[in-house]
């Protein structure tokens, strides 16, 4: 039991103490600690989930009710957590000993939990059937330290694509780029002029989060920006391929005039209603949005899904464009006391078919090999099919484990990208602040 752990026990047991008659503060019916399990020897597992569609929590609750019962001796209780304050709650949780069991989150927030030691090292526990059918360009976004421990089972993934009104699409003439033959980046700068017209932008970029689209795509284009050096320090460096899609972006906004400025601060759903009113004729978002679309979009509004640009370094074979991403994941807590258990609703939570309902539910795909090969995924009805498709190209994001990355993205990257895109400054100022300025946090991390 760890150290946090006990603090926290002794902490409560003193409050009892004094407040006799207030033990459901720190009680759970039947008995004992609601992290812990209660005197009637059933293990309780808490798992913070923060599926938020209506779909997704639908698949989630009934997957933990199918679970709970089979499994009368080992309960869990689903709690609901939210995206926009996780890192927050968890790490106020870890130090306080009162982690959820088992913790739904992204990759790229898992690094600074790894290292902390307030996740558990996943490699006993994993059945050898979950280690095989996930891919192992996936298990590298839940890889760090010099060790390789896992702190993650990555189980969604979302790549981005572009998402096309399909009448203005086939009116310009334009080729339909397909994952096998995307389009380079220079032809797509072409195909958002020429669907530009008096009114209408051929592209919006929703670049509230400027960070994540520009990295992500910048494999496609063969650029990385982080480096591992021999002694295995994480550097930024900046390198032919790291230009191409700011570069790209910034010409459309300032010089073709193909893409709106005003969506520069918008979200992925802000641009939404432009799109179906027909103002943008792609607009390059994540994968899901395609669940917003169909519920959105004005009856008769013809759409489709076409893959992301790539450059001559950034195709996967015949697999379309490499892109980073970053898993959603399932981790357990270091502290928690059944951790054999936890692994064993992980285990049950990503079956092939569970896995199907999951990524059914949150409209992304999952990284099991046997549940992407499901009929369901592979329609062309929504798309499915391209994304599919897509899932051979997918790589970690370039800065997954890189020790003061959530740093270097507030302070140095999203202001510079913002400047950039809106024309303040140049490319020379943005390889300047992101690679200096960049290092010099990086630096403090890895002392």
């Amino acid at each position: 039991m760890g150290t946090r752990r006990r603090w926290a026990r002794t902490r409560c047991a003193a409050a009892l103490a004094l407040l006799a008659g207030l033990l459901g503060g720190c009680s759970a019916p039947g008995g004992g600690s609601a992290r812990d399990g209660g005197s009637d020897g059933v293990v309780r597992l808490r798992f913070q989930s923060l599926a938020w569609q209506k779909e997704s929590v639908d698949a989630n609750k009934a997957l933990v009710a199918e679970w709970n019962a089979a499994h009368p001796g080992i309960q869990v209780q689903y709690v609901q957590g939210s995206w926009s304050s996780v890192h927050d709650q968890l790490l106020t949780s870890f130090e306080g000993g009162e982690a959820p069991d088992v913790i739904h989150d992204a990759s790229d927030d898992l690094a600074d939990f790894a290292y902390g030691g307030f996740l558990a090292d996943l490699r006993p526990l994993l059945s050898d059937r979950l280690k095989a059918d996930i891919p192992a360009r996936s298990w590298e976004t839940t890889t760090f330290g010099a060790d390789g421990g896992v702190y993650g089972v990555p189980f969604l993934q979302e790549p981005r694509v572009l998402m096309a009104n399909t009448a203005l699409l086939r009116d310009s003439g334009v080729r339909v780029p397909t994952p096998e033959a995307p389009w380079s980046w220079a032809e797509f700068r072409t195909a958002a002029e020429r669907l530009t017209a008096d009114g209408r932008y051929g592209v919006a970029w929703p670049l509230k989060d400027p960070v994540s689209a520009t990295l992500n795509l910048g494999l496609s284009a063969g650029g990385r920006l982080f480096h591992r050096e021999a002694d295995g320090k994480a550097v930024v460096r900046w390198e032919e391929g790291d230009s191409v899609v700011p570069a790209t972006i910034r010409a459309q906004i300032h010089t073709d005039h193909s893409a709106a400025r005003t969506t520069l601060g918008m979200g992925g759903s802000d641009t939404l209603p432009g799109f179906f009113g027909g103002r943008y004729a792609m607009v390059p978002l994540g994968f899901s949005y395609r669940q917003q679309i169909v519920q959105q979009a004005p009856p008769g509004f013809d759409w489709q899904v076409l893959p992301p640009p790539a450059g001559a370094d950034g195709l996967a074979g015949p697999h379309g464009p490499l892109q980073g991403v970053s898993p959603q994941t399932l981790s357990i807590a270091g502290d928690s006391p059944y951790k054999k258990e936890a692994a064993a609703f992980i285990d049950f939570l990503l079956r092939p078919p569970n896995m199907v309902r999951l990524a059914l539910g949150d409209w992304m795909l999952p990284t099991g090999t046997e549940a992407l090969a499901d009929p369901a995924l592979r329609t062309p009805e929504h798309g499915w099919a391209t994304g599919a498709a897509l899932a051979q190209g997918l790589r970690p994001a370039p800065a997954q484990s890189v020790r003061g990355y959530p740093e270097w993205k507030d302070k140095v990257a999203t202001p510079a990208l913002q400047e950039f895109y809106s024309g303040a400054i140049d490319l020379g100022e943005l390889e300047k602040r992101l690679v200096r300025d960049g290092n010099r946090v990086l630096d403090r991390y890895q002392r």
